[in-house]
C-alpha cells in the first residue's frame, strides 16, 4: 500500500503570507530559544550531579567488598556503608572487567541490584577517568556514573540517578511549550490584525482596480471611479497607490481623447451618409431616365448607363448601411414593440428562396410562435443579411437551415450552411466593418463588408448577442435575443 502525501496548501493572499511568515519566524525563534535553554539547563544540572559524585567519592562502592578496611566510625550494615549517601546512590565493584558486587541505597538501607548481561557490559565500558558518564541500566533507568581505581586493582563505580534532572528538564519543556504556544497564538492574531491594518491602502487600490475592470471601456464615454486614497509616499504601499492613480489618469485622458475622436468620426459618417443620399439618388434617377429614352442609343452607352444605375444603387445601399451604423453607434433608441419572430423568419426565408433558387432552404420552427420585443424592421434586416451572406458565399446546391427555438427567456435563431466555411484568418474579425472573406468577389457579390457588422450592432442594440462557429462543411451563425 503506497502512502500518498498531500501537499500543504500555501496561503494565497499577501496578507496571509505575511502573517504566516511572521508566525513561522517567531516559531523558529521560540524553538531555538527553547532548545538552547533545555540544553543549557540539562548541562548545568548534570554538572552539579557530577560534583555530587566527586564529593561522595567511592566510599559506598568500596564498602561493598572491603568491609574490614573501612574507617573506625563505620556503622553501616554488612551490605555497604550508606553514611552520607543519598537515596538512589548506586555502587558497583569490577574485578578484571567483571561486576562482583552491585547495590543501590534505598530509604530503608542497601539493596543489591540484579544486573542484566547488557548492564554488566555497560558498567565494564565505563572508563575510570574520574569523569561522569550517562548509562541506562535496565533495572534502574538512567544514571550518571563515575568510575575510579580501587585499592587492590579493582574498579569502583558510584552513580546517582538522572531522574531529578530529567524531571526538571521535562518540566521546563512543558512550560516552554505552553508559553511559546500562547505567544505564537497571540502573535498570530495580533500579526494578522496589524498586517490587515497596514495593507488597507493596498486593499483600496484593489477595490478601485476591480471597479475599473467592470467598466465598459471598449466604447462610449467612460467616467472612471474616484482614485484610490494615497498613503505615505515613502512606503511601498503608498508608492503603489500613487503609481496606480497616475496610471488611471493616463487611461482616463486616453479614453477621453478616443471618445472625442470616435464622436467626430461618427458625426462625419452620419453627415456624409446623409449628404450622399441625395446625389446618389439623383445619379441613379438620371441613369434610369436615360435608359428610358425612346430614341436609338448605342449599345456601349446603354451598358454604361446600366452600370451607372447598378453602382449607384449599390452605393445607395452602402450609404444607408453606414447611416444605420452611425445611428446605432450614437445610441439612438430603436422601436420597442412585440415582434413575431416566427413570421419574420418565414418571410425572410421566402425572400431568400426567391433570390437563391439554386440553394436548398430548410426551416426548423417551434410549434408555438416566438415573440420578442424590438424593432421589426431592424430584426428583419438581421435575418436578411445572414441569409444573403449564406447565399452569396456558398456554392450552388448548398443546404441552408434556419432554426428557431427558445431557451428559457432567450430566443435562439441559427442560420447553418454546409458550405466551405469562413476562412480561419478572418473569423476573429468577421463582425467588424468592411471585413470580407475575399476582396476579389466584391464585384460578384456587390457587398462592402457591412452586413455582419450590422447584424452584430442590431443584436447588441436589442440586448442580444451574435456568435459564429465555422469549419469546412459547417458554418453556424447564432443570434440570441431576450423574449422577456
Amino acid at each position: 500500500m503506497r502512502l500518498q502525501w498531500r501537499r500543504v496548501p500555501r496561503p494565497r493572499t499577501l496578507r496571509a503570507r505575511l502573517t504566516v511568515g511572521l508566525v513561522v519566524l517567531l516559531a523558529v525563534s521560540c524553538a531555538a530559544v527553547g532548545v538552547a535553554a533545555v540544553i543549557e539547563l540539562q548541562g548545568f544540572l548534570t554538572g552539579r550531579l557530577d560534583e555530587q559524585l566527586s564529593q561522595a567519592g567511592n566510599r559506598f562502592a568500596l564498602s561493598l567488598e572491603h568491609k574490614g578496611q573501612l574507617p573506625d566510625d563505620h556503622d553501616g550494615d554488612e551490605r555497604g556503608d550508606t553514611r552520607r549517601q543519598s537515596t538512589g546512590t548506586f555502587g558497583a565493584r569490577l574485578v578484571d572487567g567483571t561486576v562482583t558486587n552491585a547495590a543501590v541505597v534505598r530509604s530503608d538501607g542497601t539493596q543489591n541490584v540484579a544486573l542484566s548481561q547488557g548492564d554488566r557490559k555497560q558498567l565494564a565500558a565505563v572508563p575510570a577517568d574520574g569523569k561522569g558518564h550517562t548509562v541506562e541500566l535496565s533495572a534502574l533507568d538512567h544514571y550518571r556514573l563515575l568510575a575510579s581505581q580501587g585499592i587492590d586493582g579493582d574498579v569502583l563505580i558510584t552513580g546517582l540517578p538522572l531522574e531529578p534532572v530529567e524531571a526538571v528538564v521535562h518540566r521546563l519543556e512543558l512550560v516552554a511549550g505552553i508559553v511559546f504556544g500562547a505567544a505564537l497564538t497571540l502573535t498570530g492574531v495580533a500579526g494578522a490584525l496589524w498586517v490587515r491594518w497596514s495593507l488597507r491602502p493596498l486593499s483600496r487600490v484593489a477595490a478601485t482596480a476591480t471597479r475599473v475592470s467592470e467598466l465598459p471601456l471598449a466604447s462610449g464615454e467612460v467616467a472612471l471611479p474616484p482614485r484610490a486614497p494615497e498613503s505615505d509616499p515613502r512606503s511601498e504601499v503608498g508608492r503603489v497607490a500613487g503609481a496606480f492613480n497616475r496610471m488611471l489618469g493616463h487611461v482616463e485622458d486616453a479614453l477621453t481623447k478616443r471618445h472625442a475622436s470616435e464622436e467626430r468620426l461618427r458625426s462625419f459618417a452620419a453627415d456624409a451618409s446623409h449628404e450622399l443620399r441625395t446625389p446618389v439618388a439623383s445619379v441613379r434617377g438620371h441613369a434610369e431616365l436615360a435608359l428610358l429614352h425612346p430614341g436609338p442609343v448605342p449599345p456601349e452607352i446603354t451598358r454604361a448607363l446600366e452600370r451607372i444605375a447598378a453602382e449607384s444603387s449599390r452605393m445607395g445601399a452602402m450609404v444607408d448601411d453606414l447611416l444605420l451604423l452611425a445611428r446605432l453607434d450614437a445610441g439612438r433608441p430603436l422601436e420597442s414593440e412585440p415582434v413575431d419572430l416566427t413570421r419574420l423568419v418565414l418571410d425572410a426565408v421566402t425572400d431568400a428562396r426567391a433570390a437563391g433558387p439554386d440553394h436548398r432552404w430548410e426551416l426548423d420552427l417551434p410549434e408555438d410562435p416566438v415573440t420578442v420585443t424590438g424593432d421589426e424592421h431592424r430584426l428583419h434586416q438581421v435575418l436578411a443579411n445572414l441569409l444573403a451572406n449564406a447565399r452569396l458565399h456558398t456554392p450552388v446546391g448548398t443546404k441552408v437551415t434556419v432554426t428557431l427555438e427558445t431557451e428559457g427567456t432567450t430566443a435562439l435563431l441559427q442560420v447553418h450552411d454546409d458550405g466551405p466555411g469562413v476562412p480561419e484568418d478572418i473569423r476573429p474579425g468577421v463582425f467588424e466593418r468592411f471585413t470580407r472573406a475575399d476582396r476579389r468577389t466584391k464585384e460578384a457579390t456587390g457587398g462592402a463588408g457591412l452586413g455582419l457588422s450590422i447584424v452584430a450592432a442590431v443584436a447588441e442594440a436589442h440586448g442580444g448577442t451574435v456568435t459564429l462557429e465555422s469549419e469546412p462543411g459547417s458554418t453556424t451563425f447564432s443570434v440570441r435575443l431576450s423574449t422577456g
